[in-house]
């Protein structure tokens, strides 16, 4: 292919990342547009005095979709980007006492549930055998080709869903799934949780979405040695020696589209011919102000939002013990807590609490003897709620919660503090209504629902968390790859 062709990708989230360098490798002339003044999307960063904080995701599973990335260019990864494989994956409290680690290791986790819960095991590693079995029945169809091409369906691995199907408990909610599995409430609370990673409602979500537990447990849980926004800086490194040009502070006006064919972007009032355009955006702010001539996927954006959340940064003067990268508190009444999430209207009394750790692998993101926490509560996406007034009744009710459990008053050892809500989410990354995954998976037909990486006008594709396969660094990478895949 030759050098003339140009590529226009519009957002420098991971998935615009991941597609500016597979265009680069086919032979494309990259531009890239953000209109923010940094580059990563939701992938970036803060500090708060001596604290260094990942403002965005912070799980990271399946690294090899990361990999990939230098390897196209005959790269080392690790010359650019290496990560420590965590031995735990998550440390679970409730409000009784019961203080419950899962490892990546599974029989270390069935010991951890016979000696904390004193149940039989034998359930829990069923269905961890189970979200492998979804798994590789599934991800060929599902998660690594487009779910709107004829050809996907003539594909050999096809079949094998298929007759997978009644096995895939696809017509059941993960709730009913994870009940009917599991021999103690515990633990269905801990895997109904799993729906929150597409910020989903597990009461209402299929049972399919067990496929999740797998990629953390299955192929393991890691954390990049800088951080996770080392994943962006690392890719805008090969990036930037592999000529893929870059524009901060360059908001994209418009799509350009004529006779359903791109011809490029304008931005700052100036027209950027392109062959083909990349879409990284928002499905739904995509069509609101970059295709506003266009047809619209009145299914697509009619959609059910993800959840969003409430983000508290806590600069915190001393180091737990217990704590470790990753941590849940969770709620008396989860359920009540999902009703309160999808209703949009109220605020769960006693929420689950996310509280990620990363200077216990970083030490450089906080002052010796203190520890930089990532506080978040789901929250419902932004449709005109008082945010301040339910800011501060989280934040209070949050402190309460964590000074009960850790026995220590949080609130007096906060030394550096900052935030993030839907309206911040929503100005700043320009995701609909501050949803973090797009769309949400509540129901069993979301999957085909959510829009395709291609368009019928020819030369315009779309990436990223609200489009096929859904939200997450992997999925969004492997967006990136079903789309660049489809270009002769």
């Amino acid at each position: 292919m030759s050098n003339s062709k140009s590529a226009i990708v519009v957002g420098s989230g991971i998935a615009g990342l991941a597609s500016a360098l597979r265009l680069s490798a086919k032979g494309y002339k990259v531009q890239v547009f953000e209109a923010n003044p940094y580059l990563g999307g939701k992938l970036t960063y803060l500090t708060l005095g001596s604290y260094r904080f990942d403002a965005g995701p912070s799980l990271f599973t399946m690294p090899q979709f990361v990999e990939e990335l230098f390897l196209l260019f005959n790269k080392n990864p690790h010359d650019y980007f290496t990560y420590h494989t965590c031995d735990t994956a998550c440390h679970y409290f409730f409000d009784d006492g019961t203080f419950l680690p899962f490892y990546v290791n599974l029989e270390k986790t069935i010991k951890s549930v016979e000696n904390n819960l004193k149940i039989n095991g034998d359930p829990l590693k069923k269905h961890f055998k189970k979200s492998k079995f979804i798994y590789d029945k599934t991800y060929k169809v599902f998660l690594e080709n487009s779910l709107h091409k004829t050809k996907t369906y003539l594909n050999k691995e096809i079949i094998s869903s298929i007759l997978a199907l009644p096995s895939l408990s696809i017509f059941k909610t993960m709730n009913q799934a994870n009940e009917e599995a599991l021999n103690h409430p515990k633990l269905v609370q801990i895997f109904n949780r799993y729906a929150t990673y597409n910020g989903s409602n597990p009461y209402q979500a299929p049972g399919i979405l067990n496929i999740i537990p797998h990629l953390e447990h299955g192929f393991g849980s890691f954390f990049p040695t800088k951080g996770m926004h080392s994943i962006t800086t690392s890719l805008l490194r090969l990036a930037e020696e592999m000529g893929v040009e870059f524009h901060t502070n360059a908001r994209v006006d418009e799509i350009v589209v004529e006779n359903k064919k791109i011809v490029g972007i304008k931005s700052k009032g100036q027209l950027f011919e392109s062959d083909i355009v990349f879409c990284n955006s928002d499905i739904k702010p995509a069509y609101k102000n970059l295709l506003r001539t266009s047809k619209k996927p009145k299914k697509t954006l009619a959609q059910e939002p993800s959840s969003s959340a409430m983000i508290f940064y806590w600069g915190i003067k001393k180091q737990f013990a217990q704590l470790d990268l990753h941590n849940i508190f969770f709620s008396k009444d989860y359920k009540q807590e999902f009703d309160a999430i999808f209703s949009k209207s109220s605020v769960c009394e006693d929420p689950t609490v996310y509280i990620h750790v990363s200077s216990k692998l970083v030490k450089e993101d906080a002052p010796l003897n203190g520890e930089n926490w990532f506080v978040m509560v789901n929250v419902p996406y932004n449709s005109g709620q008082d945010w301040e007034y339910m800011r501060m009744k989280i934040r209070k009710d949050v402190l309460a919660k964590i000074s009960k459990q850790l026995g220590e008053n949080i609130e007096e050892l906060i030394e550096e503090e900052d935030y993030l809500d839907p309206i911040r989410i929503e100005n700043r990354t320009s995701s609909f209504g501050g949803a973090l995954y797009g769309a949400s998976s509540n129901d069993r037909m979301a999957a085909f629902f959510r829009h395709p990486n291609f368009s019928k006008i020819d030369g315009l594709y779309f990436v990223g968390g609200s489009v096929h396969p859904g939200g997450g660094i992997p999925l969004c990478l492997l967006s990136a790859k079903i789309a660049t895949g489809m270009i002769q």
